[in-house]
């Protein structure tokens, strides 16, 4: 198949993930699958929770109505027409993917894929259910899937470049193993809010989804504040409210009782409202149940500040960045690390 063809397989995919995350029912082959093929993904997504208790079906619908609108053909060819194309790049490409979030590698998969590369796969152990489901339904419109996409099990060989991610201990294991490759190896990143204050109630309910959004365990999580000096914590709680629901998972509870009692044993003063503790701390990264918060003069020593430590930070949401609400519904081109994936295989 040629690039074209190519996009419009990733276009059918990103119909059957929209109706499969609205969980629409089958209705006379217009998804291109049958009745069969689509009831087996909805299981899919019913049943990961019993492979990874952080992969509830809440979750996972959502990451597939958010991968059912970036794969449109608009959104596919405005992605790409930055490049200069020529050809297929047919190199081999191992991918060692993470497991913190739903399909979290599917944009890298979906890199090498749309550029007639080979991907040689790696699956994280806590994710691997739903990415091998979704290209068996991309082969079912592209009969060269088989071939252009496989998963490995075992010891990766045989491969041109690397794309690895993963935390900063394993960064480095990944440097030693694939230096000699070209490759682009991630780190651990997170994300922060840059309030001023004058956000409206709407912004801050949808702050509360960039901060719960996957139980927080993202990298385009937000774990960090950056509030005005004086304002009132309780909007923040206030707005996030109908989150509550996270303490309906043991696995997010058992987080937020662990880090609730350390912090009471330690006599730290911290806030919380039930299902989220908060603490004033400089640090950027809260565990999960958690959300560090610090309170700013100047807004422009925060941005000077943020600039200075952006090889940590994965995304600013605010006003005139990163919008509220939209941390985690990236764009095709809102690249991980901000590192061009389609770059760096174009010049491999």
């Amino acid at each position: 198949m040629n690039l074209n063809q190519r996009i419009n397989s990733l276009v059918q995919l990103g119909k059957v993930m929209s109706a499969v995350g609205l969980q629409r029912p089958w209705k006379d082959f217009e998804l291109g699958i049958t009745e069969e093929e689509y009831i087996s993904l909805l299981e899919k997504v019913q049943t990961v929770r019993h492979y990874n208790g952080w992969f509830t079906e809440k979750e996972v619908l959502f990451s597939f109505r958010s991968w059912g609108e970036a794969l449109t053909k608009v959104n596919l060819e405005k992605w790409l027409s930055d490049y200069e194309i020529k050809e297929d790049i047919t190199r081999s490409i191992a991918i060692i993917m993470a497991g913190n979030i739903p399909m979290v590698g599917l944009h890298d998969l979906i890199s090498v894929y749309i550029l007639g590369g080979k991907a040689k796969a790696k699956l994280s152990s806590d994710d691997n259910v739903l990415i091998p489901a979704l290209v068996k339904v991309l082969a079912l419109f592209d009969t060269n899937v088989e071939e252009s996409i496989q998963f490995i099990p075992f010891k990766l060989e045989g491969f041109d470049a690397v794309i690895a991610t993963g935390s900063n201990n394993t960064a480095r294991y990944f440097e030693t193993y694939f230096g000699k490759y070209p490759n682009i190896i991630r780190k651990n990143r997170t994300s922060v809010a840059l309030l001023n204050g004058n956000e409206s109630k709407e912004e801050l309910e949808h702050l509360a989804n960039d901060v719960f959004q996957y139980y927080g365990l993202g990298c385009r999580n937000v774990t960090k504040l950056f509030l005005p000096k004086g304002y009132d914590l309780d909007l923040i709680f206030g707005a996030f409210f109908n989150h509550i629901y996270v303490t309906q998972n043991n696995k997010y509870a058992n987080n937020y009782d662990y880090h609730k009692a350390v912090y009471l044993m330690e006599q730290e003063e911290m806030i919380e409202n039930g299902f989220l503790l908060m603490k004033e701390d400089k640090s950027l990264h809260s565990p999960i149940g958690m959300l560090f918060y610090e309170f700013y003069d100047d807004k422009e020593n925060v941005e000077t500040y943020l600039k200075e430590n952006e090889s940590k930070i994965q995304c600013v949401v605010a006003q005139d960045q990163t919008p509220f609400g939209r941390s985690q519904q990236p764009q095709l081109w809102d690249y991980a690390d901000n590192i061009d994936v389609i770059d760096f295989l174009i010049q491999i």
